[in-house]
């Protein structure tokens, strides 16, 4: 076990890495020390079973996430929707006028109405 010490001033940092080389701190790793940490273990890209523990299927840019419902990666890893839209079954929808999805995901409307302003029926 190796004890790295650093202080500036009043501040102290400690840092001590165990045998499998991880940083551990109550502060936090800073930037200089960030190469020390063994995040790259617990990431998606390396393991993608870990978003199916957090609850997202999908894994974009090493973070989890749902690819049916995140308006930044709709349908596949990087698509964003673009402003007043969002991500229903992996389409970007405007909620204000759509029938399938008017005012939220999954609410549609009956036969011979129209939405408006994410209410079907309206007016």
């Amino acid at each position: 076990m190796v004890i790295i010490g650093l202080s500036k001033g009043e501040q102290t940092l400690l840092i001590s890495t165990n045998d499998e080389n991880e940083a551990t701190s109550l502060r936090g790793t800073s930037r200089f020390l960030s190469h020390i940490s063994g995040r790259g273990i617990t990431s998606c890209q390396i393991n993608p079973r870990l978003c199916y523990l957090k609850g997202s299927p999908d894994c974009c840019n090493n973070k989890c996430v749902n690819l049916l419902t995140d308006a930044f990666n709709c349908g596949r890893c990087g698509k964003k929707c673009n402003y007043k839209k969002i991500c229903c079954m992996g389409k970007c929808v405007n909620p204000m006028t759509n029938e399938k999805h008017c005012g939220k995901c999954g609410n549609k409307c009956n036969n011979g109405t129209s939405c408006l302003y994410g209410m079907c029926s309206y007016a």
